[in-house]
């Protein structure tokens, strides 16, 4: 999955340099890019230690957990996007390095996380440190906007929204699909959990 992600992003980083108007600046501020970026890390250092057969420490399983939320998170965000774009008459390209990062990606690393070995579940903590990350980046991002003139969503735009209260009613429901996905991601990691402890015990 690392090899993976890092081939789309590549590929989508080659893509976008296709286009007058592409800037780098721009390509790594999307909340996509950087999780995906994330998730590749995470993902080698997992892999590692799933060679050498080390159950993941709770630590990195809770920032395994982080990543993952955004990972799924951006891909469900850009669903919606995608779809409203149509309905706004807004283009969108959609490339196979995006298909990847957005949507295969994320559902072969959900089903890897479930079948992952773990100590225990994934601390409810880990909610607020996604939440967090996210309100972070984007005061960051609407700053930099306000600068640049460049945000990487539409509902971010103030020139894309009627007013404020659209807004705040996109940035919330875009809080709340991060929430939702945390505590998805946390209750398959207590399900996950739960089934290796159950395990020696039916074997016996």
């Amino acid at each position: 999955m690392a090899a993976t992600c890092i081939v789309a992003l590549v590929a989508r980083y080659i893509w976008g340099l296709g286009s007058v108007t592409f800037e780098p600046g721009n390509f790594f501020a999307y909340l996509t890019i950087q999780s995906n970026i994330m998730f590749a890390v995470i993902a080698i250092v997992s892999g590692i230690n799933g060679v050498r057969g080390r159950i993941a420490s709770p630590r990195l399983d809770a920032l395994r957990a982080a990543v993952l939320t955004c990972t799924i998170t951006a891909g469900v965000v850009f669903a919606v996007i995608v779809q409203q774009s149509s309905i706004r008459a807004i283009r969108v390209d959609v490339p196979w390095s995006d298909v990847v990062l957005h949507y295969i990606l994320p559902a072969a690393a959900l089903i890897e996380w479930a079948l992952s070995r773990r100590q225990r579940r994934s601390p409810w903590r880990v909610l607020p440190v996604v939440l967090g990350y996210t309100c972070g980046w984007g005061a960051v991002t609407m700053i930099r906007g306000a600068i640049t003139g460049w945000y990487p969503y539409y509902f971010l735009d103030p020139d894309q929204t009627r007013d404020l209260s659209e807004f705040l009613l996109f940035s919330g429901a875009a809080l709340a699909v991060f929430a939702a996905v945390g505590a998805l991601v946390v209750g398959v990691s207590a399900i996950s959990a739960a089934r290796q402890r159950s395990g020696p015990l039916r074997a016996g």
